[in-house]
């Protein structure tokens, strides 16, 4: 291939700025030797990929999504993953001979950051938000054997994420926000830190394997984090889970293994400049 022609992928959303995805792609095609392979970042809303999608050039290999566009990317594909129609979120775009298919990688993502801060087993959960990562974040605690997920959300839980919670055999209680059940060995918040406004409240007591993942990073510490690390809880970052989620974008828009040392140590460095 001439070193003039580049394969192009990219993340795409709104915010996007503070996206570190472009350091983990970039440091995989770096480990992979993809030296033709670039990896950018453009703010795109969600009445506006359609238009997107449409104008990129044959050039363009893949896509990460991120909010407002795992939903809207639906219209966009020639054809879906399972899981990801199943979950109904697209967090990750492939270009092939028919156009652009649609895959969900943020699966795959929040369970691998729980098995590696310990969970093996989630008997029962608190998820925060109910949305489209919240759905993907359901189908990962169902891998993990949670029985029971309970909703905290500030009105109604979107019925598709009730349909799916259903689906998956899990039983389900909606609480106020800043009102954690008891007797819960996961928390998964899916929400901005500003959302929680005073609202954490008093977390449930921990014991050895339980842990909180907050899946949103970007605004600064996470309280929700920070109370959750006193009360003796594995926490988990948000950028975490980015970085598994990245490892699975990249075998399925470069077809090789992802190079996960390589995205780490890139990931760690980026965090602490």
């Amino acid at each position: 291939m001439s070193s003039s022609v580049r394969i192009r992928c990219g993340v795409r959303g709104s915010p996007i700025e503070h996206s570190l995805s472009p350091v983990l792609h970039r440091a995989a095609y770096r480990a992979l030797g993809l030296a033709d392979w670039c990896y950018d970042r453009a703010r795109v809303e969600a009445d506006e990929l359609a238009a997107h999608v449409a104008g990129l050039d044959s050039s363009w290999r893949g896509l990460s999504l991120t909010m407002p566009l795992k939903e809207a990317a639906f219209e966009v594909v020639h054809t879906a993953s399972d899981l990801a129609v199943r979950v109904g979120a697209i967090n990750t775009l492939v270009r092939d001979e028919a156009g652009w298919s649609g895959h969900n990688t943020d699966v795959y993502g929040v369970a691998e950051a729980l098995r590696a801060a310990g969970v093996t087993h989630a008997r029962a959960a608190i998820l925060v938000g109910a949305g489209a990562t919240a759905r993907s974040a359901l189908a990962a605690l169902a891998e993990l054997g949670a029985a029971s997920v309970s909703f905290m959300v500030r009105d109604a839980v979107r019925p598709s994420t009730l349909a799916l919670a259903g689906d998956l055999g899990l039983d389900t209680q909606t609480v106020p926000m800043g009102h954690w059940p008891f007797g819960t060995d996961v928390i998964v918040s899916t929400i901005p830190a500003t959302a929680y406004a005073g609202l954490i409240g008093a977390l449930p007591e921990a014991h050895p394997g339980h842990a909180v993942l907050d899946c949103v990073y970007g605004d600064g510490p996470s309280p929700l984090l920070g109370v959750a690390k006193e009360l003796g809880y594995a926490v988990v970052d948000g950028t975490d889970l980015l970085l598994h989620q990245a490892r699975e974008q990249v075998r399925l828009m470069t077809g090789h293994a992802a190079p996960t040392e390589a995205m780490r140590d890139a990931l760690l460095a980026a965090m602490d400049r």
